[in-house]
């Protein structure tokens, strides 16, 4: 009996069916899929991942077949699978639906019940396609078809789940018949062009090992195959014909089927195409790289002669596990980390899958540099594929099982959507699409088979689970590291009960660069020791911080600074609650406590400055202070104290904390040298001006004071250019006040900047603060402290050059300030002369610098890296500065000026010099200002010397904030910049 009319299933119209171009329709009556036998069929296209891709690719194949579409369209009727597995590829690949076009009759591969075949029967397809083929350019055509068939298939089996209830093949499945089909591809390419080689001769024996993702047999769609040629025979001739096989293949297989990159063989690109089993083995032996031995991890013989290839992995494989105790293991292995972020431009590193944050790459490193680690000591773990490798990793306890588990699946989706990504095109990426891209979001979303789950739409979902993803990959990129660790120095966190033995602990933490791995585990049961909450939040936290501090130039100086740190904040609630919500404090404090010596001392007292750590509105709040305000609160907050010890003791603190902040934000790259030099004269001249008010006040008798006085700032501190090493370089000058003898005056200011001296430069657990005079008149013969009658009529007949000199820098800092810009106005005639200084002061100003570049140097430095007195050091460029100041200032009043740069733009504009040799000037400066601040930051101490290449350079490269952090680098910048600034100065300063 025959259906009733309202019971018979209706045609979905085209915007139900997500059809959403104009042709749809017709098209659709094109192919004929108007009637009520169409409807389970249409509902199976309107499943695909993009309807419109699949139904415009179906029309363009009714054509191409012609009178066979008959067929076809017969058998979708009929065959669910077969309309699902099409539609699926249809819709997910345009590069499978021309080929289809191209090859019509390739759908009945689609057709029936469809499996995947095994390596073997893969062998025998593309060995078939060969068999007999003698020309390399005959075999392209055939074999580039069976190799896109044989994908054809694997896409529609991977992707059919989204369009029919077909099951799932799990990734691995995918990757392991991806790589099986290279090797099949590799060994017809190999038959191929031996037989087109060598003819009816005898081929030399060849073995075709495959490197990376298809060694391992984890291949995409659409990846470079990494191989290695190994011959048998070292003969010329023998080479030559090996050599010529290599070459062929890799352009026939180029041409049919995939891109082959030999750059991993030794020596890369530049190394010779095929050698010898015993050439790499010497090879390997004397000269391999830490990254080559693990690249040598997923080595496996896909192709060639089998029993050369098991013999060059037999020989290899045990100089893999031993890697790990190269000496340069540890650097190499940062270096490579390093090399890897830097490939990724900040603005798409969000979107990059494989080199990304929490992305592909980080997996794969991970898992790899453990294994390394604990290879030697375990053989489970000498397996090749990134998923097996952390099974293993989790069955022997190295990492946790349940994050073993979390970054498999973590790690499986992301290379889910790399497959989808390069199956549309057929094109290698690794590139999800711009985020406001919704219908290519949408696309890979119904691709990956995401579905809708009551809350989000296919594509909400996608967008949600990459956030979780790349979260939980970054999260658990730092526990695979350290979290089984934790184990060993203690109980166990919650959930995870396999441990690590001690010694593994040690050999780990060895390998990700402490160098004291013993001291490493005690710092760390000392932390998490206890089972209080002070614990349980340790041991959450040390994961993350460990991988950090990892990162650092000294991880073992900076554990220790935390646990000193956090003993001396034990009592403190915030501090832990603070790196625990906030990531960028705690990852921002790691850098600092593992680069400087100079900063955690100042933390420890000024724990505060940790919390300017946060972002703000406004950007990081270490930058948000105003250096002038706080130098007011540091004056004021002193003077309400009567007791001059008790109001220095005030600035004193206050200082150490704007000393933290300044240095924090220089560490972490948000001051450049300038600001921070500014802002550190700021400080030194409120600590000044606080100790001033406190001694005048606690030395003034009922009468009031005898004396005004005024501190002129000589030196850097005169320039506004101090660093952290810096001394205070000051002159004191005293007015009597009305109705007081010269004699009471002078020596009752002779008393308070005794005081002021004495008091500031009492030692303590902060940097120094040293009050130097020396540069008054007549040295330290002099008296402290003069009138400023008494300093004109010194400066007007006994100013030597060099006195004269030292005044170009002279600059009111603290005091009484109507007396300070007095005595200013008073020596601009002294060091700018209305004439000029003469010819022989000029002279004699050259035989000073002269003596003191034979002198000064201390004994066993190195002149080409000292930073002070060094070849294009700052003594050069700021004497070739003055030097034109006092030519010229007479002339120019621009000159006028106390601060090297300035007055080098001065002199700039002015054209006293050529442009470039300014430039030259201003980048020695600025070079050595900054690699003589990051000398004390490393090391806690003021010193000039750059040491040599080795880990205290790396240190004061990371800190000066030298790209990368190399110290090599930044020392051959660093030479490079001075010596061309050399060539500047001689020619300048010496006339």
């Amino acid at each position: 009996m025959a259906k009733p009319a309202t019971q018979r299933p209706k045609l979905p119209g085209v915007g139900r069916l997500g059809l959403v171009e104009r042709q749809a329709q017709a098209d659709l009556d094109a192919l004929g899929w108007n009637t009520d036998a169409h409807v389970e069929l249409l509902w199976s296209l309107s499943r695909a991942p993009d309807a419109d891709s699949a139904l415009r690719a179906t029309v363009r194949l009714s054509e191409a077949l012609g009178r066979d579409w008959a067929e076809l369209d017969g058998a979708l009727l009929k065959d669910r699978g077969l309309r699902g597995r099409l539609f699926a590829v249809l819709g997910s690949s345009l590069a499978l639906g021309d080929h289809l076009v191209a090859n019509p009759g390739s759908w009945r591969l689609l057709a029936g019940n469809v499996t995947l075949p095994v390596p073997a029967e893969l062998k025998q397809m593309f060995g078939e396609c060969a068999d007999g083929v003698t020309s390399a350019a005959t075999a392209v055509a055939p074999l580039r078809t069976l190799y896109r068939d044989r994908l054809l298939v694997l896409a529609a089996l991977d992707v059919a789940p989204t369009v029919e209830n077909e099951p799932v093949l799990p990734f691995t499945v995918v990757a392991e018949h991806l790589a099986d089909l290279a090797d099949a591809a590799l060994a017809a390419a190999l038959s191929v062009v031996t037989a087109s080689v060598c003819g009816d001769d005898e081929a030399p024996a060849l073995a075709v090992i495959a490197m990376g993702k298809c060694g391992a047999r984890e291949l995409n769609y659409v990846s470079d195959v990494d191989v290695i040629f190994v011959a048998d025979d070292g003969s010329h001739s023998t080479l030559a014909t090996a050599t010529r096989i290599a070459g062929e293949m890799m352009r026939l297989a180029g041409e049919a089927f995939f891109e082959v990159d030999a750059a991993l063989r030794p020596e890369g690109k530049q190394g010779q195409l095929v050698r010898t089993l015993d050439s790499h083995i010497a090879y390997y032996e004397r000269w391999a790289k830490t990254w080559e031995f693990q690249a040598l991890m997923k080595a496996r013989p896909a192709a060639g002669d089998a029993g050369l290839g098991d013999r060059y992995i037999e020989a290899l494989m045990p100089m893999v596990w031993t890697a790990c105790e190269r000496e340069d293991f540890v650097p190499e292995v940062q270096a490579m980390r390093r090399r890897v972020e830097a490939l990724v431009p900040a603005g798409v590193r969000n979107r990059e899958l494989k080199l990304g944050t929490g992305g592909l790459r980080d997996v794969e490193f991970a898992v790899q540099l453990l294994q390394l680690v604990h290879g030697r000591n375990d053989e489970s773990l000498h397996v090749a594929s990134t998923v097996n490798a952390l099974a293993a990793l989790g069955a022997g306890g190295y990492i946790g099982r349940d994050d073993a588990a979390n970054m498999t699946a973590s790690y499986e989706f992301l290379r889910l959507l790399e497959h989808r990504l390069q199956m549309q095109r057929l094109k290698r990426t690794h590139m999800l699409p711009e985020t406001d891209d919704d219908e290519a979001m949408r696309w890979l979303a119904r691709a990956a088979h995401m579905r809708p789950d009551g809350r989000h739409d296919a594509l909400g979902v996608l967008r949600e689970e990459l956030k979780r993803q790349s979260h939980r990959v970054s999260r658990l990129h730092a526990k695979l590291f350290y979290q089984p660790l934790m184990e060993s120095v203690g109980q166990p966190p919650l959930g995870f009960s396999v441990g690590m033995s001690t010694e593994a602990a040690e050999r780990q933490l060895a390998a990700l660069g402490y160098e004291g791995p013993q001291s490493a585990l005690t710092h760390l049961a000392a932390l998490t020791g206890g089972t209080g909450r002070r614990g349980r939040v340790q041991q959450v936290l040390l994961p993350t911080l460990l991988d950090w501090l990892s990162d650092t130039p000294d991880p073992d100086a900076g554990l220790l600074n935390y646990r000193r740190l956090s003993d001396e904040l034990a009592d403190q609630r915030w501090f832990l609650a603070t790196l625990r919500d906030e990531g960028a404090v705690a990852k921002r404090l790691m850098h600092v406590l593992g680069t400087s010596a100079y900063v955690p001392g100042l933390l420890m007292r000024a724990p505060e400055v940790i919390q300017l750590y946060a972002d703000g509105p406004n950007g990081p709040k270490l930058c948000d202070a105003d250096a002038d305000a706080l130098a007011g609160s540091l004056v004021a907050s002193a003077a309400r104290h009567s007791d001059p010890l008790r109001a220095i003791a005030a600035a004193r603190s206050l200082r150490r904390r704007e000393l933290a902040r300044i240095a924090s934000a220089d560490l972490l790259g948000m001051l450049d040298v300038t600001d921070v030099c500014r802002q550190l004269t700021a400080v030194w001249v409120a600590v000044l001006q606080a100790a001033l008010d406190a001694v005048t006040r606690a030395n003034t008798p009922e009468s009031g004071p005898p004396a005004r006085i005024a501190v002129i700032g000589m030196g850097r501190l005169g320039g506004g250019e101090l660093g952290y090493g810096s001394d205070a370089d000051v002159m004191f000058v005293c007015e009597p006040n009305s109705g007081v003898e010269e004699s009471v005056a002078v020596k009752w200011s002779v008393t308070v900047a005794e005081q002021v001296r004495s008091r500031l430069g009492t030692p303590s657990s902060d940097p120094p603060l040293d009050v130097d005079t020396n540069l008054r008149p007549e040295g330290r013969q002099g008296p402290l402290v003069r009138t400023l009658a008494s300093y004109e009529a010194y400066y007007s007949q006994w100013a030597q050059p060099w006195e004269i000199q030292a005044l170009l820098r002279a600059h009111r800092v603290a005091g009484d300030q109507e007396l300070g810009e007095r005595f200013l106005l008073m020596i601009d005639e002294t060091r700018y002369p209305p004439g000029g200084v003469s010819p022989e002061a000029v002279q004699e100003i050259r035989r000073i610098k002269a003596r003191v570049d034979a002198e000064r140097l201390p004994r066993g430095a190195d002149p080409n890296t000292h930073t002070k007195l060094g070849r294009g050091g700052l003594a050069d460029i700021e004497w070739t500065v003055q030097l034109l100041q006092l030519r010229f200032a007479h002339k120019i009043p621009a000159l006028h000026n106390t601060s090297t740069l300035d007055t080098l733009n001065a002199i700039g504009a002015a054209e006293l010099i050529a442009e470039g040799d300014i430039e030259l000037l201003r980048e020695a400066w600025l070079t050595a200002t900054r690699a003589r601040n990051a000398l004390v930051l490393v090391r806690g101490k003021p010193t000039d010397q750059l040491p040599g290449p080795g880990k205290l350079a790396n240190a004061v490269a990371v800190a000066a904030g030298w790209p990368g952090g190399d110290g090599g680098e930044f020392l051959d910048n660093y030479l490079r910049v001075t010596r061309r600034a050399k060539a500047v100065v001689l020619r300048i300063f010496g006339g």
